[in-house]
């Protein structure tokens, strides 16, 4: 079908989506608990939104539309504490994290849903495989050209958003040296990484989509694995590249974040995006996925190597008018925060130094979603 027309939305509203783990409090692996928490989530009102996900281990929750870090933090800790609620009814535990650290892919289950078993038909084994867990952050546009524009001047800033939510160290049991190992496993699908260069929503619809629909490989934009997406029928570009990180402040101030970076890259003060930005895209996504924060990147246009730790704290200085006019100061000292402390994947490794196994990174997951201790 016809691409949806780009719905117009308050420019810079933000919301937020979680893919959380769902992990049995019995042996801490993951299990197949997502039919019967949203079963018993029907019988009391739940703050926003809670969907199944591909495999019965996971779930997704969303928020509503937001224009200030404290709201946006408010839904989404009444959310938690009711999923936290209604998981112990069950025996199950609720928590973060880009993925578990021993679960084995072959034994997750399809959610009896058209479309995932659509895409387990596709992709085979890596629709279990997908068994991973991500934020994806909304920002509402005013038009298709914005959100364009956007997506394609927030190419720079992509490591910064892997570096500060990157909380998948451990796969299948291993340390895989990856500080986000989940976006390994979603650049496995043929539709993934970043978007065609294209800043006019016509040409964008009728010359790229349209074309890309006649293939028969794609009917919605939902095919589109992109690193960040126009979502039309929001009026949103969605950043889809986060690790679910482990506290609920840190993925508000992620949004947050986003969120300063498109009100000052709309005010145009910036060199134009360019294809040639892309040059270095992938050499800097790798970089902020194997080392987190201690990754060094290289600058798009003058080419010039950027600790990645002092571009996120140069861009966050540089922000802070704007985080300030927007309400979200307290969210970027958070993340200040976590680049002089560590990422969650940090964080998780001293955890199974302390605790001495797998089993205590996810005792230590589990704790964090739930509100204890430092976020």
């Amino acid at each position: 079908m016809p691409l949806e027309p780009f719905k117009t939305s308050s420019a810079l509203s933000m919301g937020v989506e979680l893919e959380l783990q769902l992990v049995s409090l019995s042996d801490l692996d993951l299990t197949a608990a997502s039919p019967d928490l949203l079963e018993l989530l029907q019988h009391s009102p739940f703050p926003g939104n809670v969907t199944p996900e591909i495999t019965q281990s996971m779930i997704e929750i969303s928020t509503g539309i937001h224009f200030r870090h404290d709201t946006l933090l408010d839904e989404l800790g009444r959310q938690r504490d009711t999923l936290v609620r209604a998981g112990e009814r069950l025996n199950v535990g609720i928590c973060g994290g880009g993925t578990h650290p021993f679960q084995f892919w072959s034994e997750r289950k399809i959610f009896a849903k058209p479309r995932f078993e659509e895409v387990s038909a596709l992709y085979g084994y890596l629709a279990k495989q997908f068994t991973v867990f991500g934020q994806h952050v909304h920002i509402g546009c005013t038009s298709g050209d914005d959100a364009l524009y956007l997506l394609h001047a927030l190419n720079r800033y992509v490591p910064h958003f892997i570096a500060l939510s990157a909380s998948s160290p451990y796969m299948q049991g291993r340390d895989t040296l990856f500080h986000s190992a989940r976006l390994n496993s979603v650049s496995a699908f043929p539709l993934s990484g970043r978007a065609p260069f294209l800043l006019d929503w016509g040409a964008f619809e009728h010359d790229y989509f349209a074309k890309m629909e006649r293939t028969g490989v794609v009917s919605s934009m939902k095919d589109f694995y992109w690193d960040i997406r126009p979502k039309p029928e929001f009026g949103t570009l969605e950043l889809r590249v986060c690790d679910t990180p482990l506290s609920i402040e840190t993925a508000a101030a992620l949004a947050c974040y986003l969120q300063a970076l498109c009100g000052s890259l709309l005010r145009r003060r910036e060199a134009p995006p360019a294809e040639d930005d892309y040059l270095v895209y992938n050499y800097n996504r790798f970089q902020a996925c194997r080392f987190g924060l201690d990754g060094e990147i290289v600058h798009p246009a003058t080419y010039a190597s950027l600790s990645l730790r002092d571009d996120i704290l140069d861009t966050i200085h540089r922000l802070a008018e704007t985080a300030d006019e927007l309400g979200g100061t307290r969210a970027l000292d958070l993340l200040v925060h976590r680049v002089h402390s560590g990422n969650d994947a940090v964080f998780l490794r001293t955890e199974f130094e302390a605790r001495g196994g797998m089993e205590g990174v996810v005792d230590a997951a589990l704790e964090r979603f739930r509100g204890s201790g430092a976020v």
